[in-house]
């Protein structure tokens, strides 16, 4: 998996060297093992004309930076301009990256020297005879057994003259050139392809590749996916040679969402050679299941439609949703017994509420894409504060389904006592919470009717969502329209009562599910807060319906409604609070306790063994320590019987206490890794950068 943070600059600056190159000041920075300079092939800039300045980084063998995606690990290179007025800079033109292989890992990046070059608009305004500095703001990480984040604050300054005048540096023009030839083309004829087709399904990524002649059989193609968490980088990419072209098969990583990907886009290499590559939406379909099988360049609208239109009429049968519409059935069965023209007009509204749900649940999903986010059908349930609201309104749902409380003849019947007053509000809420109820659940056909619908204008995809929405309410329309129906209904009784209750033990189940996932999203310590959210919750309600029915004095209604108010809204904020801070550091298959000095001198002194870990999602070696050593059954086992207490000292962002931690042993990078045994004034082992299974094995046995 990849993983985005921000990245760490070093706090020990170790040489700063000042050089001047041509006509310009160039000042250079070095790190342990990198150097980095601004450099630039001319001698001077003239008025309104770009000029290209690129950041020459210099590592030493064995180390290497990363690129715009650096793979399984690592952190990009980034450079902030400090320019003077008028001064605009492009973005980084990354060359081609190199395949950085650490088992079971895969980063890219770039190793010996890299130049990264950006091009800098110069305003017409400017003076000849004046000069300009360029001022830049680096951060990189360099890497080989460990990790050490990188940063320098560089300069270069040139002068603005009516001519252009060209570097007298020929190892820098070479530079120039040679980095210019390593960047990928803007077109992928350049590598001999005329049409570029992609499909993909939720596991793999098919790229057929078609040439004007046959691809010999030993050639080598790969794809570098310019996003995170879009290709995995480890798994390999297998060509194989069609008759219609050749074939690249692309392993999708996990944290890629259905129904559908936006576009895949990067760079692809061919014997050596690479293109830019962005394959749009509308030839990029992901298909959910068999029915979807034809969901390619096929897929028309009229298909889509009414693949929309039937997995909105299934939704009605998901568990998320069947509580909510069930009690719609019972509310038509009471209204039509009284007024069918009644029953018809709640029926209507409550399928407007239906539709108006799902034009705002399209238009959000849509201005979010367009914003660049990677979103898909049931884009809230990622948001843990959705999940921690849903769960509380399905809760409290079901506890008035089995009678803990009523409001008004209750909620359950918020339709029927709408209808009573002439109103027709109950009716289209039950639609707008039947969608809310809906957002968990995906159906048969769904699954390709919005993968073509996100893909399509967004007139397109309001349309598609549109014939979902009219697809879900289409038996309760019905039923509503043609009165005559509902003889096939059981009459009104004693029955309902018990169905009811039956509906809130569907809601519980819902409930559950919901809770499994709060729980994926964040670890079991949130999972059971949150149910004590729910606890006090469900005492308010209890309260509630206990003591404050109009059978109660004044006085003892007022003050439960009081006590209900608060614990509603206390366990309401108990569960946001958790869904908005992670409560819990957890490790594969082992628990870790979150760093501090404090908490450390405390276990020493108690004489108990511990195991610290410091580590940061973006240092490659961790990674691969944590898959190959700590994660290893028989460490893990070791671990267990010894009674060490694993400690995690996470470096992702910046931590000044983890920083002076480190510094005490001499270090300033990760991993580091430190065994305390049981003697409180005992001296602790330190373990090499790249683990195995048996040195931490062999550390443990020392233990005293």
């Amino acid at each position: 998996m990849c993983y985005r943070v921000q990245m760490r600059r070093s706090l020990f600056w170790l040489t700063f060297v000042t050089m001047w190159l041509c006509a310009g000041g160039v000042q250079a920075f070095e790190q342990p093992h990198t150097k980095a300079s601004l450099v630039t092939e001319v001698a001077s800039i003239q008025p309104g004309q770009p000029v290209e300045v690129g950041l020459r980084l210099v590592m030493d063998k064995g180390w290497h930076t990363y690129w715009i995606n650096p793979g399984d690990s690592g952190l990009a290179t980034t450079i902030k301009w400090t320019l003077p007025p008028g001064f605009t800079a492009g973005p980084i033109q990354w060359p081609t990256p190199h395949r950085i292989s650490t088992p079971p890992l895969m980063s890219y990046g770039y190793e010996d020297e890299v130049l990264l070059i950006t091009t800098i608009q110069v305003p017409k305004e400017v003076k000849p005879g004046t000069q300009v500095e360029f001022l830049a703001a680096v951060d990189w990480l360099e890497c080989q057994d460990i990790c050490l984040p990188g940063a320098a604050k560089l300069k270069l300054t040139l002068p603005v003259k009516a001519t252009k005048a060209e570097s007298t540096s020929i190892e820098i023009r070479r530079l120039f050139l040679e980095t210019r030839v390593n960047c990928p083309q803007e077109n992928v004829s350049a590598l001999g392809i005329t049409k570029l087709e992609a499909q993909a399904n939720l596991k793999t990524v098919r790229m057929t590749l078609t040439g004007g002649k046959p691809w010999p059989k030993e050639s080598k193609a790969y794809f570098f996916s310019d996003k995170e968490e879009v290709v995995e980088s480890a798994a390999p990419q297998v060509i194989s040679l069609q008759s219609g072209g050749t074939e690249l098969v692309l392993e999708l990583a996990r944290p890629v969402s259905a129904p559908a990907l936006e576009r895949i886009s990067g760079v692809l290499e061919v014997n050596g050679r690479s293109a830019f590559v962005s394959v749009p939406a509308h030839s990029l379909a992901v298909a959910t299941s068999a029915s979807s099988a034809s969901a390619g360049s096929d897929f028309t609208l009229g298909l889509s439609l009414l693949f929309a239109f039937l997995g909105g009429l299934i939704l009605n049968l998901m568990p998320c949703v069947l509580p909510v519409l069930s009690l719609k059935v019972l509310s038509l069965v009471k209204q039509a017994g009284q007024d069918p023209r009644q029953a018809a007009t709640h029926g209507v509204a409550f399928t407007f509420g239906v539709l108006v749900s799902f034009w705002l649940l399209a238009g959000v999903l849509l201005a979010l894409r367009a914003a660049g986010q990677e979103l898909g059908w049931g884009f809230q349930m990622q948001s843990p504060p959705f999940i921690v609201a849903l769960t509380v309104l399905f809760f409290v749902f079901a506890l008035n389904l089995f009678g803990v409380f009523e409001v008004g003849t209750s909620l359950a019947g918020v339709d029927s006592v709408a209808a009573q007053r002439g109103g027709v509000a109950g009716s289209f809420g039950m639609g707008a919470l039947a969608t809310l109820a809906a957002t968990p659940c995906t159906a048969p056909f769904m699954g390709a009717a919005l993968g073509f619908a996100v893909a399509q204008s967004a007139f397109t995809a309001v349309l598609v969502f549109t014939f979902l929405a009219l697809g879900m309410a289409a038996p309760y329309l019905v039923l509503a329209l043609c009165p005559s129906l509902l003889q096939y209904v059981p009459k009104p009784g004693a029955w309902m009562e018990s169905f009811k209750q039956f509906l809130g033990f569907l809601l519980l189940g819902t409930v559950i599910f919901l809770l499994w996932v709060f729980g994926q999203q964040l670890n079991i310590d949130a999972v059971a807060q949150l149910l004590g959210a729910l606890l006090v919750i469900g005492l308010a309600a209890w309260v509630y319906g206990r003591w404050g029915t109009i059978s109660r004095t004044p006085a003892t209604r007022g003050l439960a409604i009081v006590l209900a108010a608060v614990g509603l809204i206390g366990g309401v904020l108990w569960g946001w609070r958790v869904a908005s801070v992670p409560v819990a550091v957890a490790g594969e298959g082992l628990v870790w306790e979150p760093y501090s000095a404090a908490k450390l001198a405390a276990l020493r002194a108690e004489g108990k063994p511990v195991f610290l870990d410091f580590t940061a999602a973006w240092c490659l070696s961790c990674k691969v320590n944590e898959a190959v050593a700590l994660n290893n059954e028989a460490v893990q086992k070791k671990f267990k019987e010894s009674g060490i207490v694993l400690m995690k000292a996470d470096w992702t962002r910046r931590d000044p206490e983890i920083t002076q931690a480190l510094a005490s042993f001499g270090r300033n990078g990760v991993p580091l890794y430190v065994l305390y045994g049981r003697d409180p004034n005992g001296a602790p082992q330190l373990l090499p950068e790249v683990l195995t299974p048996g040195i931490v094995l062999e550390a443990v046995e020392k233990l005293k």
